[in-house]
């Protein structure tokens, strides 16, 4: 009955929302399990996930994501087949949070607030990678172009530290484009630096600063395309830097320097 009720409400361009569904938040206890996402931990801190993190339906995904982010049901279904491919169980249909740790599938090494899973687990935020990261925030709003150097400062640390580093470019370029279209502003791929960084130390969402559930739906091709802007900053980001390391070499070697 949810889900044919979320399905009406999302062809109708919008989903319901409870007046209080960010009023209870709780850091979680010692028996409760949280992930190296930090949107999915924070929608389990307030209770709109399982509030223990285990066994997650496809229906609580979907609420969940739909009620208090706005993504579409097509989305959200997608977010659910990464999860629930984490599970080690044959045949699983439900997923703890504890489980997206397991590494490589979804987890990726060089996360902007995670250590490498070669490290520790990378389920537990880690304040010295997210201190590197937040370094290239240099100004009060974030925008792209920094977003993309603080992704590439940390691939390129991780692949100078971690013996077993694999790039996953697929799940770390979505982890730019997702906060950058869900805390931030997805027309303008901005958002306020004071809010990242309160969303990342806490695993909870910066609604104390100002910040409001999207008010349209988030779609796959939302996704997609927030993705491809990532990848092209990242490719122009990375291209000026390797211009500017060439330009120091050269000028190393000049006489008199």
């Amino acid at each position: 009955m949810k889900l044919a009720i979320l399905s009406v409400s999302a062809a109708l361009g919008f989903l319901p929302v409870q007046a209080d569904i960010f009023g209870n938040w709780k850091a979680p206890s010692a028996t409760d399990v949280r992930s190296p996402c930090p949107m999915l931990n924070a929608l389990a801190n307030y209770g709109i996930l399982p509030r223990d993190g285990k066994n997650i339906t496809e229906e609580d995904t979907i609420e969940a994501l739909g009620t208090a982010l706005n993504f579409d049901i097509e989305l959200s279904r997608t977010l659910y087949g990464f999860a629930i491919s984490t599970n080690p169980t044959p045949n699983a249909t439900i997923y703890s949070l504890d489980n997206l740790g397991r590494h490589n599938i979804v987890e990726h090494d060089a996360s902007l607030s995670r250590s490498d899973a070669y490290f520790s687990d990378p389920s537990v935020f880690n304040q010295t990678i997210f201190d590197e990261t937040k370094s290239y925030w240099t100004l009060p709003i974030v925008d792209l172009r920094q977003a993309a150097m603080s992704r590439l400062a940390r691939v390129r640390t991780s692949q100078r530290d971690d013996p077993n580093f694999v790039l996953n470019e697929k799940f770390g370029l979505t982890e730019v484009a997702l906060f950058l279209s869900i805390i931030g502003d997805y027309t303008t791929a901005t958002a306020m630096r004071s809010n990242l960084e309160y969303f990342f130390e806490n695993d909870r969402l910066p609604i104390e600063f100002g910040w409001n559930r999207p008010l349209t739906v988030f779609t796959s091709a939302d996704l997609d395309a927030m993705v491809q802007r990532v990848a092209q900053a990242t490719e122009e980001v990375s291209g000026e830097d390797s211009r500017l390391r060439r330009g120091c070499r050269k000028t190393a070697k000049q006489p008199g320097l």
